[in-house]
């Protein structure tokens, strides 16, 4: 049994975490700013994990085996979480994202296009510029985008560790229906079941996409697991827009229709002009076996909520 800490863990993929370390027989508390009532026989601690003050105090004496900080999107996020939690947990493990890959959002600018899938070696966190402003304590916060906020929190974890870390770099994650709250693949169920045209790049990469229950099920892997150190997180197959337009359609019995948009563009989520797929050789080597994309689709296609026509 484990002593299990998740920083949110109140929706999605997360809620399973929580239910499923619970029903494995750790002892499992969430923390979070309040929103939803966890599973029974779980502890709920309320704090701004922003503060460092009311975080420290909201958990008194306590101590883990395991951190699992879902929701951890700054480096002055990590920092707090570092000192708060440094000496209190055997292990941190924070859900990153394949977005710290998307060349277009990486400092140096947009890279030429590379069909490879990306290995967790293609990007040192700890090598890139951390900005002092980016872990002040008082003052104005910095504003990040999603891909750059957490590379900066990666780097303030990797820099001279206090705890053995681990960052998921997980996939696109689809499934759940309503529980899905970004709603992107209900953006494709709804344009292809009504005839309204999908916005695709001319040539757009294919992606990599986990599925939530896989997902949850890889970050209760990670907890119980000794290695350290950035690791991706997706199923087999990568998947471009098209292939993905052709499931949805073969779900809704009608064909997809498609508009093209210019180079730089804005086009519908999942049409990249750019390749960062994931390799996800890592944690199969670990011991971590991921399902296919084309098997759990279909699925996940089904569960999201059709209009009501």
């Amino acid at each position: 049994m484990k002593r299990i800490l998740v920083v949110g863990g109140s929706r999605y993929f997360g809620k399973t975490l929580v239910t499923r370390a619970r029903e494995a027989g750790d002892e499992v508390t969430v923390l979070n700013r309040g929103s939803g009532a966890p599973p029974r026989g779980v502890e709920r601690l309320v704090a701004d994990r922003d503060d460092e003050e009311a975080l420290r105090a909201a958990l008194g004496g306590r101590d883990f085996d395991v951190v699992v900080d879902q929701v951890c999107y700054t480096p002055l996020q990590a920092a707090v979480a570092r000192r708060v939690f440094a000496g209190r947990t055997g292990r941190y493990v924070m859900t990153s994202t394949m977005e710290v890959y998307d060349p277009a959002t990486l400092p140096a600018g947009p890279a030429d296009p590379d069909p490879v899938p990306v290995t967790e070696a293609s990007l040192d966190p700890a090598r890139l510029p951390l900005a002092a402003a980016a872990v002040r304590t008082s003052g104005p916060r910095p504003a990040y985008v999603y891909a750059e906020g957490k590379r900066q929190a990666e780097a303030v974890f990797l820099r001279d560790p206090v705890f053995p870390y681990v960052s998921v770099r997980a996939a696109h994650v689809l499934g759940g229906g309503p529980a899905e709250f970004t709603g992107r693949l209900a953006h494709y169920v709804e344009r292809i079941g009504a005839g309204t045209p999908v916005d695709v790049h001319e040539a757009p990469y294919a992606t990599s996409f986990i599925h939530h229950h896989e997902m949850a099920g890889f970050l209760q892997w990670a907890a119980d697991e000794t290695f350290t150190g950035p690791v991706n997180a997706a199923s087999h197959g990568a998947t471009d827009v098209i292939a993905l337009c052709e499931a949805v359609a073969a779900r809704a019995g009608r064909r997809p229709r498609y508009r093209v948009v210019g180079p730089g563009a804005a086009a519908s989520p999942f049409s990249f002009d750019r390749a960062y797929a994931l390799d996800s050789g890592r944690a199969s080597a670990l011991g971590f076996g991921f399902g296919r994309v084309a098997d759990w689709l279909p699925g996940a296609i089904d569960e999201v909520p059709r209009a009501a026509g």
